[in-house]
């Protein structure tokens, strides 16, 4: 069975996600210099997803 061409087109397209995951955030905070190990995963600061 063929999948719908309304969800494959949005597999396919790859658009940039404006809410980061939690692990992507700690990464972004780090290149930043804005984390320091033993900080909390909860609570983080919002971030721009670039």
């Amino acid at each position: 069975m063929s999948q719908h061409r309304s969800l494959r087109a949005a597999a396919v397209l790859g658009a940039k996600r404006n809410v980061l995951k939690r692990y992507e955030r700690v990464e972004l905070l780090k290149k930043r210099g804005q984390w320091k190990e033993g900080n909390r995963v909860t609570g983080l600061p919002k971030t721009k997803a670039t």
